[in-house]
């Protein structure tokens, strides 16, 4: 009994394990700088040579430089991946800024090959993310200055300016190219367009009003 017990308990233990390592490989080396000429194709990318890697490699800079906000959404997404740093190629980390204008919103988005982690550096914002159906529960917070708030992975999650003034966040996420899925552009910018009998019966509205919906896309 001794024996099969503890055979279940490195099998949890290993599964667990695999599990949390499942979304990104650990290095194997110092660093993997990411090479964009290799004709090798990876989950990732392959590894440039490390004699020709530099301080360059792991450096991007203006993320203190405020983004320009006149725009329908009132923001500015300042998102650094692998593609701009490629040393953070296998590290499974990136970082991204907002800025907002006044009522300025991060629309409602997943992002999926990360949790998120954000810190307001600036300003009043409102931040939430919804639970998985059927609950689908709204978990959200005003945040001040200093305030940390976690996104987990895979939810929709959004961001909102709710004070009088500017404000700036800084994010970290848990992958070097967590990706990211605006939920009105994939479902009413889709090309080619979702069919509007689908986007009809899904949202419960007539066809006229998917098609509003839709034009700003066209």
């Amino acid at each position: 009994m001794a024996n099969n017990m503890s055979a279940l308990t490195l099998l949890v233990i290993i599964t667990c394990t695999s599990l949390a390592l499942a979304y990104e490989p650990s290095p194997l080396q110092d660093f993997c700088v990411a090479d964009f000429n290799s004709r090798v194709r990876v989950n990732g990318f392959a590894c440039l040579d490390p004699k020709q890697v530099t301080a360059d490699h792991f450096l991007f800079k203006g993320l203190n430089i405020p983004g320009n906000t006149s725009n329908p959404l009132g923001v500015f997404i300042n998102r650094p991946t692998v593609n701009e740093i490629p040393g953070l190629n296998t590290l499974g980390i990136s970082t991204v800024r907002v800025d907002y204008a006044p009522r300025g919103v991060v629309q409602p988005h997943i992002h999926p090959r990360a949790a998120e982690i954000l810190l307001v550096l600036e300003g009043t914002v409102f931040a939430g993310f919804v639970t998985s159906n059927p609950e689908n529960k709204l978990i959200s917070k005003v945040l001040q200055k200093g305030d940390v708030f976690a996104f987990p992975f895979g939810l929709i999650h959004f961001q909102q300016n709710v004070g009088y003034g500017n404000a700036v966040t800084i994010a970290f996420l848990s992958s070097q190219n967590p990706g990211v899925i605006a939920i009105a552009n994939s479902v009413f910018g889709s090309n080619p367009p979702i069919k509007d009998d689908v986007l009809a019966k899904a949202f419960q509205v007539d066809k006229t009003r998917v098609h509003q919906l839709q034009s700003p896309y066209n």
